[in-house]
């Protein structure tokens, strides 16, 4: 047994120096790994975020949308955490505004 600890000891001896600059460079990398999370995760998450809250502030009686399940149907009263969707005439959904993913454009419905 006392063969690995000699050469463990032999091994460690011979590991050259850190070079030089190197606490610089990491830190240059670490940087640059918060920059590209910023762009490419952070900054587009907020902005759909953004874009879908001025969606769910903008809702009105009569605009047609999209819920997250794929139910299509016309707004037919807007309360503050709820919407009333008109899905045919006679049948009426109340579902959660964060359920609302997409406006559609005026007359989708009939056109489906």
């Amino acid at each position: 047994m006392s063969f690995f600890i000699s050469a463990a000891q032999a091994q460690e001896a011979g590991v050259p120096a850190a070079p030089p600059g190197g606490d610089l460079m990491s830190l240059i990398m670490l940087a640059g790994f918060v920059v590209i999370f910023y762009l490419m995760i952070w900054r587009p998450q907020a902005k759909r975020a953004k874009e879908h809250k001025n969606l769910l502030d903008s809702l009105q009686k009569g605009d047609e949308v999209v819920t997250s399940g794929g139910i299509a149907g016309r707004v037919s009263k807007v309360a503050d955490d709820f919407v009333v969707l008109e899905v045919s005439d006679t049948v009426e959904l109340k579902i959660q505004k964060v359920a609302i993913v997409a406006a559609l454009p005026k007359g989708t419905l009939k056109a489906i």
